[in-house]
């Protein structure tokens, strides 16, 4: 049984342009000699359609395009996930199927019994989910239509198996249609499950997911086969688009399948979501960030560069009065280095006339604390912001995870920005990064990684000032974020008191409203800030 794996990266609502990119996989499957080729889940619409679904047309306009594929089955078997018009019940009428063609004609459609409603998922506000499950002849084997979370019930203790039940319906094989997101170590993760449900159910498994950016979530592709006792038969790429025929009766392997590590994966998920945010938007090219000789933004520009291209990449340098002489040689190393564009602009003039307007305000002081602080960051963002207007070049806010989560940031100064590539990437992570990109030649300046991090918003200024060490700040929000533990519940690391803990927590609390004004976040693990987590601003929980 030879099976394509078209792993495509749909755009969300290009309906004639994903019917394209499905029919080109059907005709090259074709070419290669296979029977059957499957497509992702929601191949059609894009994943996730979100309230598109409640706009008028959307599901008429999607029925037209899905039942224009019927020609392009006439020499293979098409298999997509697709949205299906279903009998109503309460307020929602639709399916999130697998639909498959054959001989010109629609011959099965399977709903999709297990809607997941947590994380980024919300599939029940849509769906509704399947009443049964069944099996259907595709090149003349029985096979089980099944799409994404309906082979997660290993991980989930879901009330039905419908894997299981295809396969005492007589299915041979089972092929899944997803659109799973990644984060870092969610590839593995995944061939671990399909190949227990194999071994489980004694039948070879047809996995084929999703590629590319859209809004906040990345999908990394990463399509296999598996065989009857888990094994592993064909991998394709992670982060590109690819197809692949497989023969499902070929003995699968044991061995690893080679596949970047943390930091390379990290890396490369980061770049194809930054590139698919500008590409699938139709955005001009240029992006513009705000370099200051430290390693957050200079870990974003080369994953800018990497995404864009150096040509499309500016880099601006804002010195102030408290900016060591370091952070504009090392931004400027970065710059040459990376071979991007580059521009100084001194912000003291614009600075020392804001203090003239705070002592009109305020009365005259040598310092204003933090309003003097803040207004440093916010003169950087209002001429980024400056740029984007005059240049249409996209801000790329340069902010780590570690600092969003306990409010270490300006609101509408460094958190300026239409996309925010670290948000997601603590900041032990982001040192990780740096060395990933120093790993055949330096990139980033090593005294950029060395040094230790600083705002440069006060004399002599640290983080560590104000935050733990970032190791033990990390350590602790791992717990309470992708954990969701309290503070009474964390480990705390080795030579932190409780109490410590229990500030880092209260932090992580109250500044939900800065996260809430934020620009989107790239998602790279289990949870992520943004529609994948959602915590009340006003509340009074400590715990």
């Amino acid at each position: 049984m030879r099976v394509a794996l078209a792993q495509i990266n749909p755009t969300v609502g290009d309906l004639r342009g994903n019917r394209g990119r499905i029919e080109d996989a059907a005709a090259k499957a074709t070419a290669a000699g296979a029977h059957v080729v499957l497509c992702p889940e929601l191949a059609l619409s894009g994943y996730p359609p979100m309230d598109l679904l409640e706009r008028h047309g959307f599901v008429d306009d999607h029925t037209r395009e899905l039942e224009a594929l019927a020609p392009a089955s006439e020499r293979i078997a098409i298999v997509l996930g697709a949205l299906w018009p279903v009998p109503q019940r309460g307020n929602r009428s639709l399916a999130n199927a697998a639909v498959a063609f054959a001989g010109g004609r629609r011959v099965a459609v399977q709903a999709k019994t297990l809607l997941p409603t947590y994380d980024v998922f919300d599939e029940r506000r849509y769906f509704l989910p399947a009443e049964e499950r069944s099996t259907t002849e595709l090149a003349g084997r029985r096979v089980g239509l099944s799409v994404c979370e309906d082979a997660w019930t290993e991980r989930i203790p879901y009330a039905a198996d419908p894997l299981e039940d295809q396969q005492r319906a007589g299915a041979t094989w089972i092929a899944n249609v997803s659109a799973s997101p990644w984060h870092v170590g969610k590839p593995a993760e995944r061939r671990a499950l399909f190949g227990a449900n194999a071994a489980r159910l004694g039948l070879p498994i047809a996995f084929v997911n999703q590629v590319g950016g859209n809004d906040e979530l990345v999908f990394d592709g990463g399509s296999f086969a598996v065989d009857a006792a888990g094994r592993v038969i064909r991998a394709l790429p992670l982060f590109e688009e690819a197809l692949e025929v497989v023969d499902l009766d070929t003995p699968g392997s044991d061995a690893p399948v080679d596949e970047p590590r943390d930091a390379a994966q990290l890396a490369a998920g980061l770049a194809l979501g930054i590139g698919d945010y500008f590409h699938k938007q139709a955005l001009p090219p240029g992006a513009v960030v705000g370099l200051s000789g430290g390693i957050d933004s200079a870990v974003t520009a080369v994953l800018a560069v990497e995404a864009l291209g150096a040509k499309n990449v500016l880099g601006v340098l804002m010195p102030g009065p408290f900016s060591s002489d370091h952070s504009v040689s090392d931004a400027e190393a970065l710059a040459r280095n990376l071979g991007i564009e580059h521009r100084i602009v001194d912000i003291n003039p614009v600075y020392e006339r804001y203090r003239d307007v705070f002592s009109d305000l305020f009365g005259a002081k040598d310092d204003y604390g933090l309003a003097q602080q803040n207004i440093q960051s916010r003169i950087r963002g209002a001429l980024l912001m400056a740029i984007s207007n005059a240049e249409q070049r996209l801000v790329l806010a340069t902010g780590n995870k570690s600092e969003l989560s306990v409010g270490y940031c300006t609101l509408y100064g460094d958190t300026v920005g239409g996309l925010a590539v670290l948000g997601d990437v603590y900041k032990g992570d982001v040192y990780a990064l740096a060395r990933h990109a120093n790993a055949s030649r330096e990139v980033i300046p090593e005294h950029c990684i060395d040094k230790p991090p600083s705002a440069e918003l006060a004399p002599d200024q640290r983080d560590d000032d104000d935050l733990p060490p970032y190791p033990v700040l990390d350590a602790v929000l791992r717990q309470a974020i992708e954990g969701g533990l309290g503070a009474d519940s964390i480990e705390p690391p080795a030579g932190v008191t409780r109490d410590r803990v229990a500030q880092i927590v209260r932090r992580l609390d109250r500044n939900e409203y800065k996260r809430r004004q934020s620009p989107l976040v790239l998602r790279t693990s289990p949870k992520a800030f943004g529609t994948g987590r959602r915590l009340p601003i006003v509340h009074r929980y400590e715990g």
